[in-house]
């Protein structure tokens, strides 16, 4: 079966579970350094990475700092998605967003996963 050319991560996890959100952005850095259309998209608590900053202590023993994953993520060309819902039940700010971070609604993430996507969930 041919690939797609496309991988998903979804991430609900941030400081709740950093070694669930750390390990998402692991995954994701090699997707993307595999040459796929890589999509991490936030959903729950996750939606709070997307916040300047907000990564910026999260440091799991054994992996490279949170912050640095999201910024090599991002540096490489993958896309980061927000749960639209998600990050408005959580009063957070859009003009805090990181770069390569974008609200999207759930109707967005079912069409880049209508083709057969794979999508690992975290």
């Amino acid at each position: 079966m041919a690939g797609t050319g496309k991988f998903c991560v979804s991430l609900s996890f941030s400081t709740d579970n950093p070694d669930k959100a750390t390990v998402a952005f692991v995954v994701a850095n090699a997707a993307v350094a595999s040459s796929q259309n890589t999509l991490v998209f936030l959903s729950i608590e996750g939606v709070r990475l997307s916040q300047k900053g907000f990564a910026d202590a999260i440091h799991e023993p054994g992996f490279a700092p949170l912050k640095e994953l999201i910024d090599n993520f991002v540096a490489a060309g993958g896309t980061i998605w927000v749960c639209s819902p998600c990050f408005k039940k959580r009063s957070l700010d859009e003009n805090g967003l990181i770069p390569g971070a974008t609200i999207v609604g759930g109707a967005k993430l079912v069409e880049f996963l209508s083709d057969g996507t794979p999508c690992m969930s975290y």
